[in-house]
């Protein structure tokens, strides 16, 4: 009974930010029906459907959509949807046969998501790329390293999941309270470049008065500052400390048994600080992370160990908080954000190609003669 419960989006099969914007919405209680390709995958990623997370919540149709009645199982699907999630470079969806015009004159309602690295125009948007590309363009990746180092991608997290997926879902849910004011749907554009380069927007501002510089590795928040930054432990395992603020650096020196130590650099005299980082090393390294940890407890350093995936399911805030579920013997975050009165949760294991169809059709209000039409149209379900 999440706070999207009642709201149906139709999902076209592609990789990366399009599943994830979906399985979003599945957590916040959409119906999402994903529409598959009848065979396996040739989008160029070999998934399992058990361990595909993203897939998780929703319920599966087939339909070949280059077949001549795709076009029409399509737009019969979109009758009944208040949103629908498509991936495709621009200009496929107008090939097809399922070009927003078409598609919002049989449903004007209709919230119309498109989700593409460099937009749906502009010199770039009919190019190949992947989320490394996205971020680069966007000026995120060259502020991610060290100094003297190349740029460090960090997964595909800031392109593929958080400027994009995430940044769909937004818009779409933000569109959804439009077309329920207006009675009108609409088009999301949604860009990976432009997602990621808004996720940066608080440097914008720092660029402009002076406090950031575009050196790499240069800075408090970019590993720059020997108290921003993470630091091996005696175990090979690594801590992360934050002590950005006077007191939270105080204490700080304290966990470390250094406040007394009155030939230590000060906090903020950059020129010494490739001194105080070679100290903070040298004190990391005498302990275990786990022992860290335990001289940590209580803290207000700004301190954390830094855990693998598997790691962070057993921590005891995770626990308590429920952080993770298992869905289908698969470990995994649970879904987020929290809400008080309606929360999310995850309806179902990922759909093999076409499960659940039949069902999730007949609850989106087709009769069994429509039902039967889909079926001689090309759509598949189990």
């Amino acid at each position: 009974m999440g706070p999207l419960t009642g709201i149906r989006v139709l999902e076209f099969e592609a990789i990366g930010p399009g599943p994830f914007c979906g399985m979003m919405l599945a957590d916040m209680g959409a119906d999402v029906l994903l529409v598959d390709r009848p065979g396996d995958s040739d989008l160029g990623l070999k998934r399992e459907r058990w361990m595909d997370v993203m897939m998780r919540g929703k319920r599966s149709v087939t339909l070949d959509m280059k077949s001549p009645s795709g076009v029409e199982a399509a737009l019969t699907l979109v009758e009944k949807a208040d949103a629908l999630i498509e991936g495709f470079r621009p200009g496929v969806m107008e090939r097809l046969g399922l070009a927003p015009e078409i598609v919002l004159a049989r449903n004007p309602k209709l919230v119309y998501g498109r989700m593409t690295g460099w937009g749906q125009d502009g010199p770039l948007a009919a190019r190949a790329g992947h989320d490394i590309n996205y971020i680069a363009l966007g000026g995120a990746l060259h502020a991610i390293g060290r100094a003297g180092e190349a740029p460090v991608p960090p997964l595909n997290l800031v392109g593929d999941f958080g400027g994009g997926g995430m940044l769909l879902a937004f818009g779409i849910a933000s569109a959804l309270l439009n077309a329920q004011r207006t009675g009108q749907g609409q088009v999301v554009d949604a860009a990976m470049v432009e997602g990621a380069s808004l996720l940066a927007a608080m440097f914008s501002g720092f660029l402009a008065n002076g406090s950031w510089s575009e050196q790499r590795g240069a800075n408090v928040l970019d590993s720059g500052a020997p108290w921003y930054d993470t630091y091996e432990t005696k175990d090979g395992k690594y801590a992360a400390i934050g002590s950005i603020e006077a007191k939270f650096y105080a204490d700080l020196l304290e966990r470390l048994g250094l406040a007394k130590d009155a030939t230590l650099p000060r906090q903020h005299d950059r020129a010494r600080w490739p001194e105080l980082r070679a100290r903070f090393s040298a004190v990391f390294r005498s302990k275990t992370r786990d022992e860290w940890c335990a001289a940590f407890e209580g803290s207000d350093a700004c301190f954390a160990p830094v855990l693998t995936f598997s790691e962070a399911r057993a921590h005891p805030h995770n626990v308590a908080r429920g952080a993770f579920v298992e869905v289908a013997g698969v470990a995994q975050p649970a879904p987020a954000p929290r809400f008080s009165r309606t929360p999310g949760g995850v309806a179902r294991k990922p759909p093999e190609r076409g499960e659940g169809g039949r069902e999730a059709l007949a609850e989106w209000g087709y009769a069994q003669g429509e039902i039967a039409k889909l079926r001689a149209l090309g759509v598949g379900f189990k």
